[in-house]
């Protein structure tokens, strides 16, 4: 019978209407969505695709952002307690002496020891009538949705970064190649020129002009090589795999070049991270403004408790006359406080004001970087697409040199200097051509990581 009555107890101390948080969907792939590997595959470079992955499974900077993503699901949950009943445990054992005589009334009792045994369950739980703790709550709820926001802007920047680092590789790749073609020619210059003086058909001005020309492409291929290996070493940290000691890479004659749209709508924006972020911090603050108005309000603590009370000893603390409960309601009121939460109240709402400033900000930045980024990439496209042009007349030079040469009509020191114009026309296409790549990259971050030809619909895929 005791037991049913302590059951009974704590059922009624802890039946109350509650409003559970809203939980986040359960979507365990979300990660890979912020990776976005449908528009690295656009670039037609399965190793590209292949260091994506590894980075996503790697990299500490995500994992970082991750971690921080997890911590604020928690700090929803604590915040979420709140709202509950709080049920917890204070025993007591104790033993009371007295030396001196006590009276209760006209009772007298000479000096006494006594032992109290007190094992109660104890429930509070604020009524929250003004809803003061569910607008908490979904104070830290939008705090989780900016902190989720800056783990999708950590994807999107790194993941980003590591797309124009691979480029760069690709790049330098490519002209070390041609610079080491530009030194081989050179050298044969160089050593004909030396013959022609020797034969007296030149000076030693012309000779020495060549040789150091030698030493201008030598120091040049010098810098590439020392260029590859730092970009290598800034790609292999950006993966996070200390493992990782060479990077797989394509040719740069496969890459593709994505197709750029003349224009953007500017409404591309509206799923970048920081603007996502402005927006939430602003109804963040809202909900911070409606708490401290509602903190003015009265505030209705419900207790209650139920347990053993006994004063003999433990053999009789479970005895029917030892059973423990009460009930009630303490009503309390904040009369002065000194200013504190006026200025509290006052303080958030300045802070809804410079929320509002800073999202108009970023709106404008937003545009602007947009904006710019499209011509950027436009223009980048303009400067490849001439130089492509420039490299095709040299092609056609070199042919017709080719041809002269085949018939006499022209020296072969002419024809290695028609051949050593036409390397310094593919080494500019080349530099422009990744350009062009890197600038649609920048495009890509500009509109909040998705694709710049369709955004609508792939926010709705991704986001």
């Amino acid at each position: 019978m005791k037991f049913y009555r302590i059951i009974l107890t704590l059922i009624l101390l802890c039946n109350f209407s509650i409003v559970y948080a809203k939980p986040q969907p359960d979507k365990t792939d979300y990660r890979l969505d912020y990776v976005n590997i449908k528009w690295w595959k656009t670039y037609n470079d399965d190793n590209l695709v292949k260091l994506m992955m590894s980075a996503y499974n790697n990299n500490q900077d995500l994992k970082i952002a991750t971690i921080k993503s997890k911590q604020a699901d928690q700090a929803v949950k604590e915040a979420f307690a709140n709202e509950l009943p709080n049920l917890r445990f204070n025993g007591n054992l104790g033993r009371e002496l007295t030396a001196a005589d006590t009276r209760f009334g006209d009772v007298l009792i000479p000096d006494y020891s006594q032992t109290r045994f007190l094992l109660p369950l104890t429930m509070t739980y604020e009524i929250d009538i003004w809803g003061e703790n569910r607008i908490k709550t979904k104070s830290v709820e939008k705090q989780r949705d900016i902190i989720k926001q800056n783990e999708r802007a950590s994807y999107i920047n790194i993941t980003s970064e590591i797309a124009s680092t691979y480029f760069n590789l690709i790049k330098l790749d490519k002209l070390i190649k041609n610079q080491e073609r530009l030194v081989a020619i050179q050298k044969k210059i160089a050593e004909m020129e030396e013959k022609k003086y020797k034969n007296g058909l030149c000076s030693t001005v012309e000779v020495l002009i060549e040789k150091q020309a030698l030493t201008v492409f030598e120091e040049e291929l010098n810098d590439y090589k020392n260029k590859q290996d730092t970009v290598l070493n800034q790609l292999i940290v950006l993966l996070g795999d200390r493992n990782v000691n060479e990077i797989s890479r394509s040719s740069y004659d496969i890459l593709m070049l994505p197709v750029i749209p003349d224009s953007i709508s500017a409404n591309a924006i509206e799923k970048r991270p920081d603007l996502v972020k402005a927006e939430d911090y602003i109804k963040k603050i809202g909900y911070d403004v409606k708490a401290a108005r509602r903190d003015f309000l009265p505030k209705f603590i419900l207790y209650g408790q139920a347990g053993f009370n006994s004063y003999t000893n433990l053999s009789h603390l479970f005895d029917s006359h030892t059973f423990l409960s009460n009930f009630g309601i303490l009503p309390s009121i904040d009369l002065f406080t000194g200013g504190a939460k006026m200025a509290h109240l006052r303080f958030n709402k300045l802070e809804y004001e410079k929320a509002s400033q800073i999202y108009e900000k970023i709106l404008m930045t937003s545009i602007q970087e947009l904006n710019d980024s499209l011509n950027t990439a436009k223009t980048s496209k303009g400067n490849y697409d001439k130089s492509l042009d420039r490299l095709n007349l040299e092609k056609e030079k070199f042919s017709l040199s080719e041809k002269k040469l085949n018939i006499g009509a022209k020296s072969q020191l002419d024809h290695l200097k028609e051949e050593e114009n036409l390397i310094l026309s593919e080494r500019a296409e080349i530099s422009n051509k990744i350009n062009y790549l890197i600038s649609t990259i920048n495009l890509y971050k500009a509109v909040g990581g998705v694709d710049y030809n369709n955004p609508d619909k792939q926010q709705d895929e991704n986001i």
